[in-house]
């Protein structure tokens, strides 16, 4: 091993400190859900002792105590500026994350492994928000996601369609014509699967483009790349090497932005959620009552719920203070079995 190798591996343990102190931090945030005061005492008291008998021969114990002595009051200070939270589905740097930031930049985005825990993570009041992705142009609809909105009394907030610009990201100085793996989830590989094949690159199942990217940065494979958001190789300290390397110029994703509390602005977009009876024609009669009143109709999908049944997500313009939308309603529930507003909000659309 030389120098330079050397330096490059401190630079990789820098990079995995930083972003352990970051996701450190964002437990303390989670923690002050549970906290009845910020002061602990006796907490900080048996953390500092721990970390004392745990110091090694190269680490001063008195040098490591006071860098988690700052560390203590670092996770404080953030406690007393009660952020609000966003949880979304994967690592960061994924677009879930992108589509939060884009509604609201002040929320501290928080990842989670599964939608359903960010669902549950809204519902319980760790998160103030949840992002979770509904339909995709090129994939359609969420499955999963859209199943978990069948059971949950979540309201939408808000809304953000966003374009999935899919980027080819390397570890700083890596020559690209040296690559010959490429990491990324299903979807992301195969909607850039001419781009891949035209370069002669091999791709390689990964569980998230984000997580990819994470990987890369972390265990810097050799000959590797990783397909992801322009916003993982920012996080990820990678470099760009090619945007836009998708096959296809239109693809978006829609994300619904998810609250315990209703939403206290006027909307002009609303999402409901209904079931009818298994007859001919009740369907519809509900879409008639839409078109009466001369409501435009943006999205109806319909989704397994229960053996022989089916949900409907309908989402259409307007908002729950227009009188036509309120008569809408009321006659909408005459003619179903289950019928619930799930919220009305205003949707951000990324250029």
């Amino acid at each position: 091993m030389n120098l330079k190798k050397i330096r490059e591996n401190v630079e990789l343990l820098d990079f995995k400190i930083l972003k352990l102190l970051n996701d450190r931090m964002e437990l303390a945030l989670m923690a002050k859900r549970f906290k009845s005061q910020i002061e602990d005492k006796e907490r900080e008291k048996e953390l500092l002792e721990k970390i004392r008998r745990n110091s090694t021969r190269l680490i001063n114990g008195e040098f490591i105590e006071r860098i988690y002595i700052e560390i203590i009051e670092q996770s404080k200070n953030l406690q007393r500026k009660d952020y609000n939270l966003i949880a979304f589905q994967g690592e960061h740097g994924a677009y879930g994350e992108v589509a939060s930031r884009e509604w609201n930049s002040d929320l501290i985005p928080i990842p989670c492994s599964e939608s359903a825990e960010v669902l549950e993570g809204v519902e319980t009041g760790l998160y103030g928000y949840g992002v979770v992705p509904v339909e995709n142009t090129l994939g359609g609809v969420v499955g999963q996601v859209n199943e978990l909105l069948i059971n949950t009394d979540l309201n939408v907030v808000g809304a953000v369609e966003l374009p999935i610009h899919l980027c080819l990201l390397t570890l700083p100085g890596t020559d690209h014509r040296e690559i010959r793996a490429v990491y990324s989830d299903s979807q992301a590989l195969a909607q850039c699967r001419h781009f891949l094949a035209r370069n002669k690159l091999e791709p390689v199942q990964y569980y998230d483009t984000a997580g990819a990217a994470k990987m890369l940065a972390e265990r810097a494979p050799k000959a590797s790349a990783a397909i992801a958001s322009k916003l993982s190789a920012e996080l990820y300290n990678l470099e760009v090497i090619k945007e836009d390397i998708e096959d296809l110029d239109r693809n978006m994703t829609r994300f619904l932005v998810l609250s315990k509390e209703g939403n206290t602005e006027e909307g002009d977009k609303c999402s409901i959620i209904f079931s009818t009876e298994h007859k001919a024609g009740t369907l519809f009669r509900v879409l008639e009552v839409f078109a009466r009143q001369d409501i435009n109709l943006t999205r109806i999908e319909s989704i397994p719920h229960e053996p022989g049944n089916y949900a409907f997500f309908m989402d259409f313009m307007g908002s729950e203070r227009d009188d036509k939308v309120v008569r809408a309603l009321e006659e909408v529930e005459k003619i179903t079995s289950t019928l619930r507003l799930m919220g009305c909000y205003k949707e951000k659309k990324v250029v």
